[in-house]
């Protein structure tokens, strides 16, 4: 029976990956075909942006209702509507005619993909319940985004390459249906114990905040200052909104005391400056493979391979050292290799030359693949089971709110230094300040992975786990 039990456990870790795998691989297929959908569909520098960030905009404002209404009316149901939902989303988009319809149609993918990776992730929490044991599974979840690295942009030049940009959505289809129909067999239900009430005001301010602070930045180089204000001025109005309202709901969205254990901060903040600094790398580096050295779409793909390899091979390694010595030893491997990284391609156009770039990609990827397993370890350890949903959901929000940032921050410093008519002889000196800027989130991983990973550090989580467990509960552990 236990080795049956095990077995289960295992088939459920491995329809969660499916669903990372297709979330994961739409957006590293996606950034290969960024030159083909520019020249088809004359996009600017900022609608290839909104590309790739009215998608990760969506998500990290969805995220956490997702996880709150799946921990409310169960995490099974949730899962399998977002898998329905994203898989007609890409088939819309394979469809789009124009770039409006394009973005649309990604916010469509993006609704479905809330309801995927942070429902998977608490399936899995309550599923792996050993603390080893769900390391090393968190550890198989982060080596498929590996995978997802590795395969993408293979896969994805392939399919330009041979067919269009538009084949590469047809790849979500099998994938989504197959996890379909597998959930709908082999999936537990699960819920909180305690339903948590909609908060449809902080929801709205989450809204605002990201949707404001994103356009602010994507359409600064081009609209100017007195375009861009009030968008500004909405995103810190909403911001403070925020910090005023959610502490005073009994059940609020976002659970602010949360950010009192210091790994649980220290997680998120090195969430959004990692996987910044991973939308910002493969949004320049598609971009100068494909319109600076003119590789094609396949070729430019293989180019990505020295970063995807690590990150797929580190992954694992990461989840196991998690599990035996805990999270400081991969936060500091990770934000040493991406710091180091940034470095080359800011001080030393380590670009421009294919013994340094491919040296720089490793370094990213050895980086990239430490820093996923700590990040979400650390963001649901300590938590009480039944706030699971909710504490994933804000771990996999920070990430896709990096992603958009990094693609948003990145491409703005790249389209006001660049001249559209010597596009080749300025991009490098314009992508400049863009590195040192990822140099910056490689640093912030090292020096809080370093801050939030010691002996004070997890008192705060102890402490802050008990502040939120239920008074029953808190009676009920006294008691024993």
């Amino acid at each position: 029976m236990p080795e049956s039990s095990h077995r289960r456990r295992l088939l459920v870790l491995a329809i969660c990956c499916m669903s990372l795998l297709i979330v994961s691989l739409d957006n590293t297929v996606l950034n290969v075909a960024l030159p083909s959908m520019q020249r088809e569909l004359h996009a600017t520098t900022s609608g290839l942006q909104w590309t790739i960030d009215a998608y990760t905009l969506v998500l990290a404002s969805l995220l956490m209702l997702a996880g709150s209404t799946a921990d409310r009316i169960g995490r099974k149901r949730v899962f399998m509507a977002g898998l329905v939902v994203f898989s007609v989303g890409s088939l819309l988009c394979s469809i789009a005619p124009n770039l409006t319809l394009l973005i649309v149609f990604r916010m469509v993918q993006a609704i479905g993909g809330s309801m995927l990776n942070p429902v998977a992730m608490s399936i899995i929490t309550n599923t792996f319940t050993d603390a080893r044991e769900r390391a090393r599974a968190i550890g198989v979840w982060g080596a498929v985004v590996g995978i997802s690295m590795a395969a993408g942009p293979l896969v994805g030049g392939l399919l330009v390459q041979s067919v269009s940009w538009r084949s590469i959505f047809w790849i979500n289809l099998p994938v989504g249906l197959a996890a379909l129909l597998l959930t709908l067999r082999f999936v537990p239900e699960s819920r909180a114990p305690k339903a948590r009430r909609p908060d449809p005001v902080g929801q709205l301010l989450v809204i605002a905040l990201f949707g404001s602070l994103t356009y602010a930045i994507i359409e600064a180089p081009g609209s100017g200052a007195a375009t861009v204000a009030p968008f500004a001025a909405i995103a810190l109005a909403a911001l403070l909104a925020l910090l005023w309202y959610e502490p005073r709901r009994a059940e609020p969205l976002i659970d602010l005391r949360f950010f009192r254990s210091a790994p649980f901060s220290g997680a998120t903040v090195i969430a959004i400056s990692a996987f910044a600094a991973l939308g910002g790398f493969l949004f320049l580096s598609t971009l100068y493979l494909q319109n600076v050295r003119g590789l094609d779409a396949l070729h430019a793909g293989l180019w990505m391979l020295p970063m995807a390899a690590p990150t797929f091979l580190c992954a694992p390694l990461s989840g196991r050292l998690v599990g035996s010595r805990g999270p400081r030893l991969p936060l500091f491997v990770a934000g040493t290799a991406m710091t180091a990284s940034g470095v080359l391609f800011a001080a030393f156009d380590a670009e421009t030359s294919d013994v340094t770039r491919f040296l720089g990609y490793v370094l990213f990827g050895i980086g990239f693949g430490f820093v996923n397993a700590p990040i979400t370890n650390t963001a649901v350890s300590g938590m009480p089971r039944a706030q699971a949903g909710v504490a994933a959901a804000v771990a996999s929000t920070s990430r896709q709110l990096g992603q958009t940032l990094g693609v948003a921050v990145i491409g703005a410093v790249l389209a006001s230094g660049i001249s559209s008519s010597a596009y080749r002889d300025t991009f490098v000196p314009a992508a400049r300040p863009g590195w040192w800027i990822l140099t910056a989130c490689g640093l912030a991983v090292l020096v809080l992975g370093l801050l939030t990973s010691g002996h004070w550090a997890r008192r705060t989580a102890d402490r802050t786990a008990e502040t939120l467990q239920s008074p029953e509960v808190r009676q009920t552990v006294g008691a024993a």
